[in-house]
């Protein structure tokens, strides 16, 4: 288990949590002063009133919620978006409604998944050229249906 150290900035902020023994993703909650209705089509940035301090080589990914996106039409825009391990600031989470009719995101709501996973960095080679592959340069749907 990674340990991940959890600063409530805000009175009323609630740690990230596990609803199962099998849930990769622990549930973000919404702290808001009032609740936020997002019209469709539009976005909203919502408070956790948490920050976090992961493990150098770890990121944790804020991922929609399924029930959520089903039910609702809400999303998180830029899913998944990551907070690097150096990141001490609010997490906060941008909602979309993707829905036809207005959500109202209120007080405690569940609203995103956190998902801490560990990070391959990388050395970048400028080349010459690149190893040929079957697939090629073939992109966006060129492998088939």
């Amino acid at each position: 288990m990674t340990a991940v150290k959890v600063l409530a900035l805000k009175a009323g902020a609630s740690l990230p949590t596990y609803r199962t023994a099998g849930s990769a993703g622990a549930d973000l909650k919404a702290l808001l002063d009032e609740p936020v209705v997002i019209a469709p089509g539009d976005r909203a940035l919502i408070s956790t009133g948490i920050a976090l301090e992961l493990p150098p080589g770890h990121e944790a990914q804020v991922r929609p919620r399924s029930g959520l996106a089903a039910n609702a039409g809400l999303t998180v825009l830029n899913a998944p978006g990551t907070i690097d391990s150096d990141y001490r600031g609010e997490v906060t989470v941008i909602l979309i409604n993707h829905g036809s009719e207005p959500a109202t995101v209120r007080n405690g709501d569940r609203i995103a998944q956190l998902v801490i996973a560990p990070v391959v960095r990388a050395s970048f080679s400028p080349v010459h050229e690149l190893n040929s592959t079957e697939r090629g340069s073939g992109g966006f749907g060129s492998t088939g249906v």
